[in-house]
């Protein structure tokens, strides 16, 4: 195994080549190839299939250089998507670290297991790439930290995916709010409902000849495979994943935090379990957050395993002003008065957006695409920078160490971090397999 130190010193060593081939420089004879981002694609399972959708929708000002994938075969089946839908082949890699030793590629998109995010976009802007990292873009707090002091060190734009701050209308109602359309905000509720099953008991079985399962658990303490781990159920696994909170939450509270504009809060709390089976799965399928602010307050409700969702939406936001509310999911919103009374409402013509669907390709997520790359040829503002980004995921990242500490946490409004629990606090870092451990 190549590890992060070798790996750096290969990238000071100048060998980029390694990673160019006769289909990586055949771009150039694409007309206009000068005058586009070139992408790596990096975890082609589910998600990536949004970015190769969002890629493909933004291919005037864009193209997919490369694609990255531990598993060949998942490997082999989106290099030929990309070919299917954009006309030509990409440069394929299993290991995602030949990418970025290519000059070829200006940024990367990052849908990998959440355990990656961090330490991968670290060293995507460490090897000059611009960044696009799916939430969350950190397992944990202090990797956030690292991530927002690797970019602020080599320059290079990073944008999380929660793609919600890029649709239009979510956009308009929230500045909406911000101008008094509810008065004062103060309250903002969230929901997630899904009907997921049971992971069952594990056993341990073969890695597969197709999967470098080293290089898949990279920065993680090293564990032997499972027949149940991969390549989606590693979310319920605390190794890897970060449960429902980062994995779904994500969007609605930070839609919460933006309509409220509110920052990190005073304390959390949260309380739930794993009611619905008994198996594998290490989180929490039924959760209730609570998120203080002295003049404010966000909640989170995640059922996993109930479909039972509020005002007929699996997913949402709820915001309560002095004056009124509003309701606005992915696929609209609704406005009511201090009576309850709805004036005014805006729907999607488009299907709704299911809780179910993993993969999630939709407008948002072509138009978050789109900022970050008007953003890398223009300057434009990003709609999520890092920063932001950051603040979003901690929030939920602090929930977790509530829940499983079974506490409120008295939180630092200023960064974030714990006051006065130093278990709790312990939460907020990992260890790391030796070699791994990213660094800024």
């Amino acid at each position: 195994m190549i590890s992060r130190r070798e790996f750096n010193g290969t990238l000071a060593a100048g060998t980029a080549a390694v990673a160019l081939g006769t289909t990586a420089k055949s771009y150039s004879q694409i007309a206009g190839a000068n005058d586009r981002v070139n992408f790596a694609v990096i975890g082609l399972n589910s998600r990536g299939y949004a970015h190769l959708s969002a890629l493909k929708a933004n291919q005037k000002t864009s193209r997919i250089t490369h694609v990255a994938d531990v598993e060949t075969r998942i490997l082999a089946k989106f290099a030929g998507a990309v070919q299917k839908e954009l006309g030509y082949a990409p440069a394929t890699e299993q290991d995602f670290r030949k990418v970025l030793a290519s000059k070829d590629v200006d940024a990367i998109s990052i849908a990998t297991p959440d355990h990656w995010h961090a330490p991968m976009a670290i060293l995507g802007v460490e090897a000059g790439k611009h960044v696009y990292v799916e939430k969350p873009c950190s397992y944990n707090p202090n990797e956030g930290e690292m991530l927002v002091a690797a970019r602020d060190k080599y320059k290079k734009l990073v944008q999380m995916g929660n793609q919600q701050r890029s649709s239009p209308h979510s956009i308009k109602i929230v500045q909406q709010i911000h101008d008094g359309l509810i008065g004062r905000a103060y309250l903002a509720n969230a929901w997630y409902a899904n009907h997921r099953g049971t992971i069952g008991v594990g056993k341990p079985a073969p890695v597969p000849a197709t999967l470098d399962w080293d290089l898949w658990q990279g920065p993680a303490p090293r564990t032997p495979y499972h027949d149940n781990y991969q390549p989606y159920n590693w979310h319920w696994f605390k190794r890897w994943g970060t449960g429902e909170t980062l994995n779904n939450g994500t969007h609605e509270v930070d839609v919460c935090r933006w309509a409220l504009d509110a920052s990190f809060p005073s304390s959390v709390s949260a309380t739930g379990g794993r009611y619905a089976f008994t198996d594998d799965w290490q989180y929490y399928d039924t959760l209730e957050v609570n998120w203080k602010y002295p003049d404010k307050m966000i909640t989170w409700e995640g059922l996993c395993c109930n479909p039972m969702g509020r005002y007929g939406r699996d997913r949402g936001s709820e915001i309560r002003g002095t004056k009124g509310s509003v309701i606005v999911d992915r696929d609209g919103y609704e406005v009511y008065d201090e009576k309850g009374k709805k004036t005014d409402e805006f729907k999607l013509s488009k299907e709704k957006t299911s809780s179910a669907d993993t993969v999630g390709a939709d407008n948002m997520t072509d138009a978050h695409f789109a900022n970050l790359i008007a953003a890398i040829q223009t300057g434009e503002k990003l709609h999520s920078p890092i920063e932001q980004g950051y603040v979003a995921v901690t929030m939920l990242q602090l929930a977790n160490y509530a829940w499983e500490t079974n506490r409120t946490l008295k939180l630092d409004p200023a960064n974030g971090h714990i006051l006065g629990d130093p278990e709790a606090e312990k939460m907020t870092r990992r260890e790391y397999e030796k070699g791994w451990a990213p660094k800024v």
